[in-house]
């Protein structure tokens, strides 16, 4: 493993609570962050491309890859696995980047017991979850029956929230991405004062 002072930041959240969003846009805004491409056994949807939005792959190679210890961590999620490959986080860090996680905290969890990663993580919550069911629906990209799986979901993901360094509640996306940058500013500071700069 690659030890180094990169920035490793975990956004996590109920799902459709805007996490994936607010992932893109720190990597758009920022060229020193790259995001961490999770292997998945998900069906890609209409707009999602293999390699970058997820890696794509069969059951079959998904559970070879545990058997061989490639992943930091994965977890089954609505009947579909998802995991960070140690690869995958290892070749961002050899540029001396910084790394984005986009996971749940079932994979955070797992990523807390390795001690050489730099985490900082972040918790991002809906208003309420009415609102959460009404993004879930607007963004047609689940059936019906996933949209409830998801919602019956967000009781038990809630209670993870104390597990995070912050948490933020996200009523509007740019107010929310402010505060973000303000824990990354925050963050970049104190790994400026270990390096001594």
């Amino acid at each position: 493993m690659v030890k180094n002072d990169s920035i490793m930041l975990i956004l996590s959240s109920p799902s459709g609570a805007g996490k994936t969003t607010l992932t893109k846009k720190i990597q758009q805004k920022y060229q020193n962050f790259k995001i961490s491409v999770s292997h998945t056994t998900r069906k890609p949807r209409a707009n999602e491309v293999d390699g970058v939005d997820y890696h794509f792959v069969s059951q079959k190679g998904f559970e070879d890859l545990i058997a061989k210890d490639e992943f930091y961590e994965y977890a089954k999620i609505f009947d579909n696995y998802y995991g960070t490959s140690k690869k995958s986080v290892k070749n961002i860090l050899e540029k001396k980047q910084n790394v984005l996680f986009d996971i749940d905290w079932q994979g955070t969890k797992q990523l807390e017991k390795y001690d050489e990663l730099n985490l900082t993580k972040i918790f991002i919550l809906p208003p309420n979850k009415l609102e959460l069911e009404k993004r879930l629906s607007q963004r047609n990209q689940d059936k019906k029956e996933n949209v409830t799986k998801r919602l019956n979901s967000f009781e038990n993901d809630i209670k993870h929230w104390d597990d995070y360094d912050y948490v933020i509640i996200n009523d509007n996306l740019d107010n929310c991405f402010r505060q973000v940058e303000k824990i990354i500013s925050l963050n970049s500071i104190d790994i400026k004062k270990k390096l001594n700069f």
